[in-house]
């Protein structure tokens, strides 16, 4: 049995504390590895090396730490496909969205090249006589990151590319379902010539995040994952005086308005709830159809779904894998058992496909007229399934959205200006869509919700993640002019 073991001060080291996890192939449902889990004490040596290393890391250049993420840089464009075929092999994705969350990653990589311009502070002169006053960002020391099994390269890329770039060192907790593009990643940034320590992994579970969040020295911490649990992270992490950016769940809208293209709404929903298996946090998982566009809109969507082929994700055909886990497979699956109990209207029920083998995959279901006081609706259900809720007007539309427990991401599909410029304006969420059903912001802006979405005040990446990352010192000085002053500094004298 393949073994998987932490990385921590530039090598891999096995776990000591006897516990392991098992790692499947979601295609085959067959453990192909072993996974290490941590103990407090292990979380606590891996703390201890990046706490060291942190005190040569943040008096490095900043033209150093660019030249690193460089090279980083491109030793991951030039090593896509190997770390695609991690993700496919531990998640389940297909190769097309595995080189899609690569490519996503590669885009906070280079943002976070340029440091030099990021980190500048501001300078006023003569605030007060012969007073100055300038502000630096400056690193806050070891930080972590919890990180998710539905994107186990982009969203440690996120996180550690700006911590690291900023001049802290770096503690990666990924998830224990698909643990190896961390290990990937940490050979690369090691080949990139990034110091021993500055970058560390420790898998682990429970154990690990609680000494995460409780340890002195490990001063912020990022989550992405359910509420539930981004709560807890932020609840407890900020007890015990961290910064902490913790994003959660999602129940994203799609509305769509009589004006809409229905062959591009239709098109677009089926992407993005369908794609890598409806594993996204910015999957569309609801769609509101306006007034009489709804039944003309569901039979669109209905008529694509047979076209989706669904198989191994390194089988070039395939489309959409399979689920990560047989547990987490037969939540989705009960989900629209309860959504057929509740009275929803199965269009396509997707536990009637049926596949060869024992690999964790599920059918496409469409769940037609669902209610806000239904279990699929009010759940984030994280799988290929897309409920549609039919809305008589605009407003029940923006209602629904505004209502909703999470504010991660919603869409608007519309020819109509006037009321794309109205959505965005009024719906409570903290991404929106025009047109575009999956409004992912690019790297130099930043991505995070509202609501139940996001626990804490900051974004993840972009420009909120080099505040997050950094604190501001403002230093006021007072240098006397030599000109003026009676004290002989050797300056000529001049009036």
């Amino acid at each position: 049995m393949n073994r998987i073991s932490h990385y921590i001060n530039g090598k891999v080291v096995p776990g000591q504390s006897g516990r392991t996890a098992p790692v499947y192939n979601p295609a085959t449902g067959a453990q192909a590895s072993e996974v290490d889990l941590a103990s407090v004490e292990e979380v606590d040596a891996a703390v201890q090396v990046a706490l060291e290393a942190f005190a040569a890391w943040r008096k490095s250049s900043l033209s150093r730490r660019s030249e690193i993420l460089f090279r980083f840089r491109d030793l991951l464009d030039h090593n896509r496909s190997e770390l695609a075929a991690i993700l496919t092999s531990e998640h389940g994705k297909v190769r097309a969205d595995a080189m899609g969350e690569i490519a996503r990653g590669l885009e906070n990589v280079e943002f976070a090249c340029g440091a030099p311009h990021l980190l500048k502070g501001g300078y006023s002169e003569q605030v007060a006589t012969e007073v100055d006053v300038h502000s630096i960002r400056q690193p806050l020391g070891v930080v972590a990151g919890i990180t998710p099994f539905n994107f186990p390269a982009m969203v440690p890329m996120w996180m550690f590319a700006t911590a690291i770039a900023c001049g802290n060192t770096f503690i990666l907790k990924p998830s224990e379902k698909d643990p190896s593009s961390s290990m990937f990643i940490a050979d690369l940034l090691k080949d990139a010539g990034l110091p021993d320590g500055v970058f560390n992994v420790v898998h682990g579970d429970a154990v690990s995040v609680d000494r995460i969040l409780e340890h002195p020295d490990v001063k912020a911490v990022s989550f992405v994952g359910s509420t539930p649990i981004a709560r807890h992270v932020y609840e407890r992490g900020t007890a015990h005086g961290k910064r902490v950016q913790a994003l959660g769940g999602a129940k994203n809208h799609m509305v769509v308005l009589p004006d809409a293209d229905v062959a591009a709404a239709a098109d677009a929903a089926v992407s993005a709830a369908y794609g890598s298996a409806g594993e996204r946090c910015m999957a569309v998982s609801v769609v509101v159809a306006v007034g009489d566009v709804a039944d003309e809109l569901v039979g669109a969507i209905a008529e694509r779904i047979p076209k989706i082929v669904i198989g191994p994700g390194d089988d070039p055909a395939s489309e959409m894998g399979p689920l990560i886990t047989k547990v987490h497979r037969d939540s989705v699956a009960a989900h629209v058992t309860s959504a057929e109990e509740e009275g929803a209207t199965l269009v396509v029920d997707g536990r009637q496909t049926t596949f060869d083998g024992d690999g964790f995959f599920l059918g496409i279901s469409l769940v037609d007229h669902v209610t806000p006081d239904m279990g699929i609706y009010q759940t984030e259900v994280f799988g290929p399934v897309l409920a549609v809720v039919r809305a008589d007007t605009y407003d029940q539309a923006v209602t629904l959205v505004n209502e909703n427990a999470y504010g991660n991401g919603t869409a608007i599909f519309t020819r109509d200006g006037g009321a794309a410029r109205r959505f965005q304006f009024e719906a409570e969420a903290g991404m929106v869509g025009v047109n575009v059903p999956i409004p992912v912001p690019v790297a130099y802006y930043s991505f995070g919700g509202w609501k139940a979405s996001l626990f804490g005040d900051t974004h993840m990446y972009g420009p909120d993640g080099i505040h997050f990352y950094t604190r501001t010192k403002v230093v006021t000085s007072r240098w006397p002019d030599p000109t003026t002053s009676s004290v002989d500094l050797g300056f000529p004298q001049t009036r």
